[in-house]
């Protein structure tokens, strides 16, 4: 009525004319609906959304835009669209004052345009205020209304061309120029402004283009061309890659979801009351001795307990929540358009039908279908966009959640959880949750499809539609069974792949000892056992899963067969027509999808909630607490223990029990105490690591921490040493003099600039304690805790660490400094001593004081001190200028060393020494010619490990060939006959329908209708039969290709040598094994099953149309190669990035892993901060390659999608465009993952050792009888370029000799080891052993039958037993015997399983000394006649020391002993020394000839106070 009275004026009444709009051959609207509807869409669109876009701006404000000239133009546009409604407005006056009958409309739809204008003017100048570049609100805005006035537009010709004298010459003016003005402004709304003042893109130098894309380029993603492009025209590289947008960033979503997970554990929480006893001084009173008087008082205090588990999925839901609903909103829009395609579908049919309908009819349909679709795709593109982001953000947020959590959790939590179960919850089951996100939404999506289907199926069937959905309901408990059977196999698999992935971590970790033992294949056939179990598990997840396709293939056409079925034996009556068959089959077919998904979804659930539960698990782990170390800023005392007892975790009984200790500031106190007294301990007290069971800790300022085994980075050396501190050049070089780290830096090929390996594998164990040392000194703390840092290197080393560092005169003198030692020669030099037996402080006092005591520690030195006492009183001055000199003359010659030196050789691997030892640094003299031998230090040389490198190029097809083969020729010939069975019979079926819908209906009924629901029936079986062989034989080739190429990587990885390892970062390793395996696993098999489906659709589609429409071969070709480019195209760049991203996630587990190690240094330093940031910057690097291959894949479906649209004009080919699509993507995915068995492959290419066992082998069995050892002329280099590490040494060592073998750091000591057991070959001479030239053997021939004690004590997690013997060869009486001589027989008996005592990771639950001693017990049960100890006793304490000399000296009497020794005492009653220099052989003979003869020896033992 409004309308009606607003265009009050004859022939302009009418809003609406169907004769004029729709029955005509030439349509056009009223003007009455031109001036009000068509005029007030656009302005109540933005009426509408300007209040929340202005609001949304308000919030998100992103800086300010400068004007420019775009800026000018829009504004400008704005205002003058303005001026023409005004203009009309009071043109409309004017008439109306000259006596003209205006029509309200003609002044109230111009002022409401004008205003709109206006508005629109504002926001454009609002959004550059707030930092829009380009704005979707603005540009549908414009479209809009440039749609609406483009009817008026047409409408205003035609009336124009056919009715010129009736033309308003103004009005039609005004309204041509305010059209064109429309079409600039939504041109210019097209392109995007210049980035804010001060944004992140300014000061980026390769931001990402998305935020600065126009509105256009963001919904089609064009923003991603220009990658492409380069990554089409050459391999992409790192530096193409863009930065990671501000809101996908680490920082800023890692404690989004940290806070919020804290939330949810406190709200689990409940307060308890608790009594604390706490200590308290008088400040006053004090008892005669000076001590104060304690006094104690009770504390009440709160603390919380835990009543129920906290809810990840809420901490989840809460964080990505919010972004996530957009996906939803995306979701349900798209499935309504789906159904609006059929609707208009049918439209267009029931106008084929009627000739009487007008042509347009015809087009405004097509055009429409065309608008739709085009609508879907980008809709659906913007869906699967916000859920990828989505993952990436989860997965970020995980990965970052969880190497917090690793920071701060306790060693009782550590031990439930191993390196590898953690580097799982980073790769595997982060990785589960990003697949499930993608899909999450089908949950009610799927339901929704299902339930519109059956609408329209009920419409064109009726009831029999019910017998489909009964079928469909039959379906849902099977698939239920199946996926909770899926589930439980799913936890076992998880917890296979776990403990293979740790178990080899350690391998990796130990692979040098496994070598010295030869004990390769006893943990390869380990972690194949752990594999096949994994594997037989994946199998019946296999079958199940064929089961499972199986019913979901079956089920549309179990529902149509059984719908049809029932319509046509119902009723006589009921004829299926061409119409009701197709349009049914066409809705099954939309059934057919959301079916198929859900099984797949529920799957991923399953996976998801599996992984959601670990994960919960983890980060409920206890952590440490902060309390457990008071640091008051006021107090006398440095550190302070009262009444304190510790445990390791909250549940074990106390290992540290009545521990009172307070130490003054500056004071330098020793603990000392036998291997396992718990003098360890008592440093991770001071450090907060163990559980406070009672009693009261403080320390004062802050503090450095040294720990027995050094924790060494894979970074430089200096950065090692700084360790995140600010560089000061004076105090640095003060601290590498005093640690004696300058004759090494001589020695590495880059100085201090040398990269070192991980865990330090190029420094020798002296090296990486001094190291360690360094990096405690130069960060200038309060309080230094050091773990006997001095055991690990040479006398004369440790002697000038004490003077310059530790010690009363050294760089740390006035801080307060606890040393744990066992080196007596320094403990009367130290303030106060505390001797620790069994946990407890049985005694503590100065040195003469408890010497004055005769308890047991005076007896304790008494017995060990002998020819030590000399060097006690020795002038400390004297000695310390003899040792600076010393340093001085053996670092001068090293001056002479080239590039070809030690210096290149030690870059790439040099110290593959680290085995056996020291591994110190070999050396070779040179001409001595220092002027002309500058060195020079390469920045080649410094580096060591190689990263990752990414492959680039096609995926070559011998990779396809190599997955072939090792599946099987016939089984995979055999799949491809099944999947052409599946497909032949799939088109039968729709052949005989279309057949039987085709028969003659006699009487109102079809005759033979039995006979063809048989055929169809029996088509649809086959079908069904097909498919199931085909899923269940390539899941099993699946299986059996990823046995063989696990084992084949396995066995390859093993035979590699030692310099392999130290060159490959673990965490590349470990990758393999991890992600890519899981790759080949699980994700290849179902990629292929998907490629052949929609390879076979696509060759079926075209089939078909090529036999029922010849002439489409014209197009066929054409369309054929436009996906095969746009293949070609993508593909070159999304191999590249899957490459990127796989080798940028290695490094995302090194750095972890390394982490691991060392969480106790971090924490000691204060660290964490540091060291989280280096993480999240490892994980945003690793996003930066996957961000970009996402989006391509959006831009490729978009592209796929909107070009062949014409192919609507082809009725059948929206099929074959859809399986083109899908192809196109298969096959790109089946290209990006096979990369993993490309680079499973690539370690058989590698260089390998000698064989393990020769083929005829005349070895007699007892081999070698005498342990007669001859070296003639014997020399070996460390890489073919380099110059020989040790040289021309010629020793004869009889059988049953003991020898002592000696020299300075670097002399060559660990080469000679290397080179007896073929770590390293030989480069010129010979050893024989017994006569037989050892390289003449096969590499386990030799190794397992001479021993060694390593530098290192390397234990695996396993029973202890297994420690022992890995290969059970021997029996249970064979191994106590060994226990009871290393004198672990008390401790092993003591322990609750005895010999099936389960060891930690890396040997965590032992001591240092007792993983020493189970080496020793490890030698004494092989007793071979030849035994090398290397410095096996650095870590244990005197009295130990001597039992393992009196044992080797007893048990090993009539054996060869070769031993590099640290402690000159230990070797000053053998038969013969050899003294290295300079890696050729300076003095051999018997320890008195050589002190006679005052060389080298002679000023060694002088060092050491022995003469």
């Amino acid at each position: 009525h409004i309308i009606r009275t607003l265009c009050a004026l004859p022939g302009s009444l009418e809003l609406c004319d169907w004769n004029r709009t729709w029955q005509t051959l030439n349509p056009d609207l009223t003007p009455c609906f031109q001036n009000t509807v068509l005029v007030w869409i656009p302005c109540f669109y933005l009426c509408l959304f300007a209040p929340l876009y202005i609001l949304y701006l308000k919030r998100n404000d992103r800086g300010y835009i400068c004007m420019t000239h775009l800026n000018r133009a829009k504004t400008a546009i704005g205002f003058t669209l303005w001026l023409i409604c005004w203009a009309d407005v009071f043109y409309s006056f004017w008439e109306r004052s000259h006596g003209a009958t205006i029509a309200p409309v003609y002044l109230v739809s111009p002022t409401m345009l004008g205003v709109t204008m206006l508005l629109a003017t504002f926001l454009i100048q609002y959004e550059r205020k707030k930092g829009v570049q380009s704005s979707g609100v603005m540009l549908n805005f414009w479209l809009i209304t440039i749609v609406c006035a483009t009817v008026t537009f047409r409408s205003k010709i035609l009336h124009a061309l056919n009715e010129p004298a009736s033309v308003n010459v103004f009005k039609y003016t005004t309204f041509y120029i305010y059209y064109t003005m429309l079409l600039i402004s939504l041109i210019l709304a097209c392109f995007s402004d210049r980035p804010p003042l001060f944004s992140q893109a300014v000061r980026d130098s390769n931001p990402c283009p998305e935020s600065g894309a126009s509105f256009l380029s963001r919904i089609t993603f064009w923003w991603i061309t220009g990658l492409m492009v380069t990554g089409y025209k050459r391999p992409l590289e790192e530096k193409d890659l863009w930065s990671l947008n501000t809101e996908d960033k680490s920082q800023r979503v890692v404690p989004q979801l940290v806070c919020r997970w804290d939330q949810e554990c406190n709200k689990v929480k409940r307060p308890v009351d608790k009594t604390l006893y706490s200590p308290k001084r008088s400040a006053r009173e004090e008892k005669k001795d000076g001590q104060p008087i304690e006094e104690s008082e009770i504390l009440l205090t709160k603390t919380l307990q835990k009543t129920g588990d906290p809810s990840l999925f809420c901490a989840l839901c809460r964080t990505f929540g919010p972004y996530f609903l957009v996906s939803s909103l995306y979701k349900i829009i798209h499935d309504i358009l789906m159904f609006v395609g059929p609707e208009i579908l049918r439209l267009l049919i029931q106008f084929v039908n009627d000739s009487s309908a007008p042509d347009w009819h015809g087009y405004f349909y097509t055009t429409l279908l065309f608008v739709c679709t085009c609508v879907q795709t980008l809709i659906l593109q913007k869906y699967f966009h916000v859920c990828f982001v989505t993952g990436m953000r989860l997965r970020t947020a995980i990965v970052g959640a969880v190497y917090r959590k690793a920071l701060v959790i306790t060693n009782a939590a550590r031990r439930t959880s191993t390196v590898g179960e953690i580097v799982n919850l980073m790769s595997v089951d982060a990785q589960r949750f990003m697949d499930l996100i993608t899909y999450i939404n089908m949950i009610w999506s799927a339901p929704l499809q299902v339930i519109l289907a059956l609408y329209f199926l009920w419409q064109n069937l009726g009831p029999s539609v019910l017998a489909g959905i009964a079928v469909m309901v039959l379906m849902v408990p099977l698939n239920a069974v199946i996926a909770m059977k899926t589930k439980t196999y799913q936890v076992a698999q998880m917890k296979s792949k776990d403990n293979r992935i740790k178990l080899m971590n350690e391998v990796l970790n130990g692979i040098k000892v496994l070598k010295l033992y030869a004990w390769e294949l006893a943990f390869k056939d380990k972690v194949s056992a752990i594999r096949e179990s994994e594997l037989r598990v994946l199998k019946k997840t296999a079958y199940l899963g064929a089961v499972s396709t199986f019913t979901w293939v079956c089920a549309p056409f179990l529902v149509a067969l059984s719908t049809f079925a029932v319509y046509v034996l119902v009723d006589e009556h009921n004829i299926l027509d061409a119409q009701k068959a197709f349009v049914s089959l066409a809705l099954f077919n939309i059934l057919r999808f959301p079916l198929n998904m859900l099984p797949m979804v529920i799957s991923s659930m399953v996976q998801a909630s599996v992984s959601m539960k670990r994960l919960r698990v983890f980060l409920s782990h206890e952590e440490l607490d902060e309390d457990n170390v008071e640091r008051p800023a006021i107090t006398p005392d440095s550190i302070r223990i009262v009444d304190g007892a510790f445990s390791w975790s909250k549940d074990d009984s106390p290992t540290l029990k009545r521990i009172n200790v307070c130490i003054p500031e500056g004071a330098l106190v020793a603990v000392v105490g036998h291997v396992g007294s718990g003098k360890s301990s008592l440093l991770s007290a001071l450090l907060g690591e163990m559980q406070k069971q009672e009693g009261y800790v403080s320390i004062k300022g802050s503090v450095a921490y040294v720990p027995q085994q050094a924790w060494i980075q894979n970074a430089t050396l200096k950065d090692n040493i700084l360790f995140g501190r600010d560089a000061k050049d004076s105090w640095y070089q003060k601290v590498v003099e005093a640690c004696a780290l300058l004759p090494d830096l001589e020695i590495l090929p880059g100085g201090d600039s040398t990269e070192i390996g991980e865990k330090g594998v190029n420094l020798s164990g002296g090296q990486k304690q001094r190291v360690s040392v360094a990096r405690a000194v130069y960060c200038s703390c309060a309080v230094y805790l050091l773990d006997d840092p001095l055991s690990a290197v040479d006398a004369h080393v440790g002697k000038h660490i004490f003077e310059k560092v530790i010690g009363p005169q050294g760089l740390l003198q006035g801080r307060t400094r606890v040393l744990v030692t066992h080196g007596l020669s320094f403990l009367p030099q130290v303030d106060l001593i505390l001797v620790m037996v069994d946990g407890e402080i049985t005694e503590m006092g100065s040195y003469t004081e408890l010497l004055g005591r005769q308890g047991a520690f005076a007896e304790f030195l008494h017995t060990y001190t002998n020819t030590e006492q000399e060097e006690v009183e020795e002038s400390v001055a004297g000695e310390a200028g003899l040792l600076i000199s010393e340093l001085l003359s053996y670092k001068a010659p090293r001056k002479g060393l080239e590039n070809g030196g030690p210096a290149a050789m030690l870059g790439q691997s040099l110290n593959s020494l680290n085995t056996a030892g020291t591994g110190k640094t070999p050396q070779k003299t040179e001409p001595n010619d220092v002027a002309a031998s500058k060195k020079t230090k390469s920045a080649d040389a410094a580096r060591l490990t190689e990263a990752d490198k990414a492959n680039t190029g096609r995926v070559k097809l011998s990779v396809f060939w190599e997955y072939m083969k090792a599946i099987g020729l016939p089984l995979s010939i055999f799949s491809i006959f099944l999947f052409f069975c599946h497909h032949l019979s799939s088109l039968g079926s729709n052949y005989w329908l279309s057949l039987w819908t085709d028969d003659p209906v006699i009487n109102n009924t079809q005759p033979n209708r039995e006979m063809r629901l048989g055929v169809y029936g029996a088509l649809g079986i086959s079908q069904g039969i097909a498919v199931f062989c085909y899923s269940v034989a390539v899941s099993v080739g699946g299986i059996l290709a990823s046995r063989y190429l696990h084992q084949t990587m396995l066995y390859n990885v093993l035979r590699s040598p030692m310099s392999f390892f130290e060159r490959t970062p673990s965490g590349n390793l470990v990758n393999r094994f991890a992600k890519e395996t899981d790759t080949i696993d699980s994700v290849i098999p179902s990629i292929i099953k998907m490629f052949m489906g929609s390879m076979f659709n696509v060759l079926g589609s075209c089939a078909v149309i090529l036999i029922a429409t010849p002439l489409v071969a014209i197009i066929i070709p054409p369309l054929g190669l436009f996906y095969f480019f746009v293949q070609r195209f993508y593909v070159a760049s999304s191999r590249q990035l899957k490459r990127l991203e796989s080798v940028s996630r290695s490094p995302v587990y090194t750095h972890f892993n390394e982490t691991l190690l060392g969480t106790s240094v971090i924490r000691a330093f204060g660290e964490q901060q540091r060291f989280i940031t280096e993480s999240d910057g490892r994980v945003d690097h690793n996003q930066k390659a996957y961000f970009p291959s996402i989006v391509a894949n959006r831009e490729v479906r978009v592209c796929g999608k909107l070009c062949p649209l014409m192919s609507l004009l082809v009725p059948y080919f929206p099929q074959v465009t859809a399986s083109l699509n899908w192809l196109v993507r298969m096959s790109s995915e089946l290209e990006t993952n096979i990369v993993a068995v490309e680079k499973v492959k690539e370690y058989g290419d590698t260089e390998k050792e000698a064989e393990w066992r020769l083929e005829h082998s005349t070895l007699p069995a007892g081999w070698p009888t005498a342990g007669h050892i001859e070296i003639h002329n014997f020399g070996l280099r460390y890489r073919e370029d380099l110059e020989l590490a040790i040289s021309d040494i010629s020793v004869n060592i009889e059988g049953g000799e003991k020898v002592g073998i000696v020299g300075r750091t670097g002399a060559g000591k660990s080469s000679l080891t290397l080179g007896l057991f073929r770590i390293i070959e030989a480069a010129q001479g010979e050893i024989r052993i017994d006569g037989v030239n050892v390289a003449e053997l096969g590499l386990h021939e030799l190794r397992s039958r001479i021993t060694i004690i390593p530098q290192d004590p390397v234990l695996f997690s396993g029973s202890l037993r297994m420690n022992l013997d890995p290969f059970d060869g021997y029996t249970d009486e064979d191994v106590w015997r060994a226990l009871e001589l290393a004198h672990l027989k008390n401790f092993v008996s003591g322990l609750p399983d005895k010999l099936n005592h389960e060891c930690s990771e890396g040997g965590e639950n032992l001591s240092l000394g007792q993983r020493q001693l189970v080496c020793l017990a490890r030698a004494l049960l092989r007793k071979t006649k030849i035994l090398v100890l290397d410095e096996a006793t650095a870590a244990v304490d005197l009295e130990t020391d001597n039992l393992i000399q009196s044992t080797i000296r007893t048990q090993f009497e009539d054996c060869t002993v070769l031993t590099i020794a640290h402690r000159l005492n230990t070797i000053m009653d053998y038969t013969r020394v050899l003294v290295l220099d300079k890696g050729q052989m300076a003095e051999f003979d018997s320890p008195s000839n050589l002190i006679a003869k005052k060389g080298i020896f002679y000023k060694m033992a002088k060092d050491s106070g022995l003469v």
